[in-house]
Order: C-alpha cells, then structure tokens, then sequence
C-alpha cells in the first residue's frame, strides 16, 4: 500500500509541472504584458515624456540660484567696488588721506594729484554670497502652452505603447493558432502516412502473389517518403514557433495549449472599431498638438513679463559680517518684441497651415481605417465560405480515396490512379491549413484596429 501510494504521489507531482510547463493563451498575454522587452521600452518612452512635461510645467514657478564668487585683485576699480559691495569703503579709498588734508587747499596740485590709495592699492581678497530667485509672470501663454504639448506627448506615447502592445498580442494569438494548426495537420498527415504503410503492406503481399509489380511499390514508398518529408516539416515549422514565442515572452517556452481551430468572429460594430481605434486616437491627439504649436506661434505677439529678487552679502573674508554687509535688489523687466521683419507673423501662419493639414490627416485617418475594416470583414466572410467548401471537399477526395484503394485491391485500378487520389488528399490538407490560416490572421488584424479592448 505505500509503494502504491508513493507512485501516486510522485504521478501527482509530474502531472502538476506538465500543467506548469504547459503554457495557455491567456497566460502567454499576461507573461507578454510584462516581460517583453519592445513592450518595457515602450513603457521607458511614457516615462521620459512624463519627465519632459515636469520639466516644462517648472517654467510656472522660476528658478532659484546660489551665487558664490571669490576672488582676489589689485585692480583699482575691482578693489574700490570690492569695498563699496561690503560696505567697507572710506573717505581714505577716494584719496582723502593724511598728507592730502595737510596740503593748502590753494595750492594748485591739491586737486591734481592722483591719490596712491585708490589708484594703487593693497591687494584685496572678495567673497560674495548671493541668492538670486527669478520668475516669469506672463510669457504669453507660451509656457502653459509648451506644457499643454507635453501632456499631449505622454498621451501620444501611451498611444504608442498600447500599439506596440496590440501587435505583440497580435503576434503571440497567431502564433498560438498557428500551432494549433500545424498540430492538426500533422495529425491529418499522420493518418494518411498510416494508410500508406497500410497500402504499402497490401501492396507487398499482392506483388508475392503476382498480382501487383515492382513499380507499383515504388510508388507506393516515394509517396510516404513525401508524406514523411511534409510531417518533418511541419515538425521545424513548430519549432520555430517555440523559438519565436519565447522570444516574444522573453523566457524559454517548450509546450503551449493549443486553442480550438477556428476563432470567434468579432461581435462590435464599425463604431466601436472606430472608437477604439489606435491609429485614429494617435492622429487626434496630433491635431491637439498642433494647436498647442500654433498658440505657441501666437505667444511672440505678446509682451514678456518677468520679476526678479536678490540677496547677497559680501565681505574680504567668507561670510565675513554676513548680517552687516547683507544687501537687497528687486526688480521687473518687460520685453515686447514690436517689429521683426514679419518673422512672427510667417511663424503664425505657417502653424495655422500644420494645423489644417494636420485636420485632414486625422480625417483621412478615420475614412481609411473605416475601408480597411469593410475589407477585412468581406476577406473574412469570402475565407469562411472557401473553408467550408475546401471541408466539403476534403470529404468527397477522402472517400474517393477508400474507393480507389478497394478498387486498386480488385485489380480495378492502377497504383498511379490511387497515389494521384491521395495527393488530392495531402493537398486539400494543407490548403485548408492555408485558408484557416489566413482567416485568423484577417480576424486578428480586425481586433487589432479595435484595440482589442470590447470583446
């Protein structure tokens, strides 16, 4: 009993990491979403743009700078300023000195000569600390429409980054049903190879019996050898799906849960496709843009208004008497561009014409995207009805098939007549293959222009 429960444990074990390995549809979306790598750089680019509009909502609130000079000269000009900066400036400075008080004031040279403690002085070190905010009170709207442009951004980004998406889950359904496909005409090719041992075996026995010759044989083995080359290929086809799922996954995939063959149709309107549309939704977002530019152009045509206020102190030692020497500046400025050769007003039209043409883009946007779905919907209805047809026919070849078989038994029929009907067979097999292949994809590509978001 516990050898026997032990077995069943350890049966437990290997079938729950099959289902571990075995990877479905849904799971391969949710692994997609987050490990794709085209997928995360996509998410980079949101974020960089989400940065860059930060960046130009600052502009609102000014800037705030430490100023730190040192320096140290015997220039007269720097020295005297020097001390007039730190409050330090004397009578003495402009040449008021000992010997000059004691000239006559009537003597001649008195006002004449140069005074060497301002034209010559000492060497003296500065140090100046200053603090210095500035904040622009009206641009004409040109910040505000600069950060209008980078909202716009993220949003285009974002657009980006849910295409990127669709055509990454685009790719991972196809090949999923792909797959599955392939699976189902290499059970398909199975069957028939069986058959060709089965025909291949009769037809040996029949050749010992003299009722068959050697040729017929040969036939007989250069069709299997055909059919052992088309499941073979079939085979790498499946491996190279492996290889390029697990790229898209960013992981090693070995096994997959196939879907059924054939995907649901769709059930939303035109509208909704519409609606959800990435591509429309990205040219929408443009057209907002381009007005966020033309304000822009328009902004030259105002004045400029900016405040500005100063801290500082200085001293020959740093932050020598901070408080003592500590000094004060505000002030505004306003700049209004009146005449530039007519640039501005080139610049204002030349946005209105971007914006226009920019209308009709969106515009055109939506009325090609409204024929691409009038398209996809007839190839999907025309490729619903061949796949029926080609079923049908798959029917008929393969019962024609049996009946040239039993025929060929009877002496009633060449191994020519029954090889040719069983090409008819592999060749109905993988044109329905085809077909449904290129249902899916035309199915796909229908989700895909709706976003893929209203089921």
């Amino acid at each position: 009993m516990k050898k026997i429960m032990y077995m069943l444990f350890i049966a437990a074990l290997l079938n729950s990491s099959e289902n571990i390995e075995l990877l479905s549809l849904d799971n391969a979306i949710d692994i997609l979403k987050s490990d794709n790598l085209e997928i995360q750089t996509a998410s980079m680019d949101v974020k960089i743009s989400e940065k860059d509009a930060e960046s130009a909502s600052g502009n609102h609130w000014g800037k705030l700078t430490f100023i730190q000079d040192t320096s140290r000269s015997n220039d007269a000009g720097n020295v005297f300023g020097f001390k007039l900066s730190s409050r330090e400036a004397t009578f003495g400075d402009f040449g008021f000195g000992a010997s000059n008080m004691q000239m006559p004031q009537t003597d001649p040279t008195y006002l004449t000569t140069p005074p060497d403690t301002l034209n010559y002085p000492d060497d003296r070190n500065y140090f100046q600390s200053k603090l210095k905010y500035e904040v622009p009170l009206f641009t004409g709207f040109k910040i505000t429409s600069y950060t209008d442009i980078m909202k716009s951004m993220i949003k285009m980004k974002s657009l980006e980054k849910e295409q990127v998406i669709n055509e990454k889950v685009y790719q991972v359904k196809k090949s999923f049903y792909d797959m599955a496909l392939l699976r189902e005409s290499s059970k398909n090719l199975s069957i028939i190879f069986k058959n060709i041992e089965t025909l291949e075996n009769t037809t040996q026995q029949m050749i010992e019996v003299g009722y068959a010759k050697n040729v017929d044989l040969l036939e007989v083995q250069a069709k299997k050898g055909h059919v052992r080359r088309l499941l073979k290929e079939i085979e790498l086809n499946e491996k190279l799906l492996y290889q390029y799922i697990s790229f898209l996954l960013n992981q090693n995939v070995t096994n997959i849960l196939t879907p059924s063959l054939n995907v649901a149709m769709p059930e939303y309107d035109d509208a909704t496709i519409l609606k959800n549309n990435l591509d429309i939704q990205k040219a929408s977002t443009g057209l907002e843009i381009q007005k966020s530019m033309t304000d822009v152009a328009k902004s030259s045509y105002y004045p400029t208004i900016g405040a500005f206020g100063e801290l500082s102190t200085a001293d020959d030692t740093f932050l020598g008497s901070a408080y003592d020497h500590k000094a004060y500046t505000l002030g505004a400025r306003l700049t209004w561009n009146i005449f530039n050769g007519g640039i501005d007003n080139a610049n204002m039209e030349k946005s209105r014409i971007e914006e226009l043409k920019t209308s009709l883009q969106a515009k055109l946007a939506t009325k090609g995207i409204a024929l691409k779905i009038a398209q996809i919907r007839t190839e999907i209805q025309t490729l619903d009805e061949e796949i029926e047809y080609l079923q049908k026919e798959f029917e008929l070849v393969n019962e024609i098939y049996k009946n040239y078989e039993g025929r060929y038994k009877e002496k009633l029929s060449s191994m020519n007549d029954v090889i040719i009907k069983q090409s008819q067979q592999i060749e109905k097999i993988l044109l329905i293959q085809q077909t449904r292949n290129k249902r899916n994809e035309r199915i796909f590509e229908l989700e895909k222009l709706a976003n893929g978001e209203v089921q």
